[in-house]
């Protein structure tokens, strides 16, 4: 074995015994800036499982590395998650379950179009989550179902509409779909 093979064996032993070991340890063993991040966990700590303790220590870590903004953003979910009722985190399980069980690509395309939501000025994403929340369930999957058939190219051109060029287009279609069947000139010789 290299050295650089032994190292990072040495390492990679080192995080995970690092990690194990604080999963295992009594909450008067750890550092006063573990007990100050595990803070609200202090008192069911001795009755939480090595999972649990694991799952914390790997949640501080991650913790520690990130930026200022990246703490700020990760306070404001977990606020929102505080303070939302056993059925709505019931329905955000169940929503994520589904997501981690999608194909590979279909998670990136979510994620594509999350990144081009939260890129969008905030008075804009509050009107598109309102017109949203508004639909008819039933309005709701039909675009779902249309914006899924879309090639690439398609939403891509479509994400560079200005919202009256959009507002056009839709018209349009309404249109067509409310014209008779002889009148569709799809239909016409």
């Amino acid at each position: 074995m290299s050295k650089v093979g032994l190292i990072l064996s040495i390492l990679s032993g080192w995080f995970i015994f690092s990690s194990v070991a604080l999963a295992d340890t009594d909450w008067d063993s750890l550092s006063e800036k573990q007990q100050t991040l595990l803070r609200p966990f202090a008192e069911q700590w001795s009755s939480m499982s090595p999972t649990q303790r694991e799952r914390l220590s790997r949640g501080v870590q991650r913790w520690e590395k990130m930026t200022p903004e990246q703490r700020q953003r990760a306070k404001k979910r977990m606020q929102r998650w505080q303070a939302m009722t056993p059925e709505q985190k019931q329905r955000v399980r169940k929503r994520y379950e589904r997501f981690q069980k999608l194909p590979p690509e279909e998670r990136k395309k979510i994620r594509q179009r999350r990144e081009w939501f939260q890129k969008l000025p905030p008075e804009r994403r509050e009107a598109l989550k309102r017109r949203w929340q508004n639909m008819p369930p039933e309005q709701r999957r039909e675009i779902r179902q249309r914006l899924n058939r879309l090639t690439p190219e398609q939403r891509q051109r479509l994400r560079n509409m200005t919202p009256e060029q959009r507002r056009k287009l839709i018209q349009r279609h309404q249109q067509r779909r409310a014209a008779p069947p002889s009148g569709r000139a799809w239909q016409r010789k």
